[in-house]
């Protein structure tokens, strides 16, 4: 999913402000260069999410039958696909 780069910055000063709130973490930087490291944190997940993606398109478009976006076929194969991709890239066994 492609977000925005002010969406990104929304996203990064919500985070914040729950950390802020939660007595139970501790951090020992500005706030400035924590929301910094939010927004890279994100900005690396949506990557990864987006390559995840891609791969289960064309992991998809390679199966000789024709399968349509949209049809409980392609939804159950995407899925599929999608958490096998997931597990293999973030090294995740089981």
């Amino acid at each position: 999913m492609r977000l925005s780069r002010e969406k990104i910055n929304h996203l990064s000063k919500l985070i914040l402000s729950g950390f802020m709130k939660d007595d139970r973490i501790e951090y020992f930087c500005d706030e400035n260069d924590l929301r910094l490291e939010i927004v890279n944190v994100l900005r690396n997940e949506l990557s990864i999410e987006e390559e995840i993606d891609e791969a289960v398109r064309r992991t998809i478009e390679s199966y000789s039958k024709d399968i349509r976006e949209g049809t409980d076929e392609w939804e159950i194969l995407y899925n599929k696909h999608y958490h096998e991709e997931n597990k293999r890239r973030r090294g995740i066994s089981g």
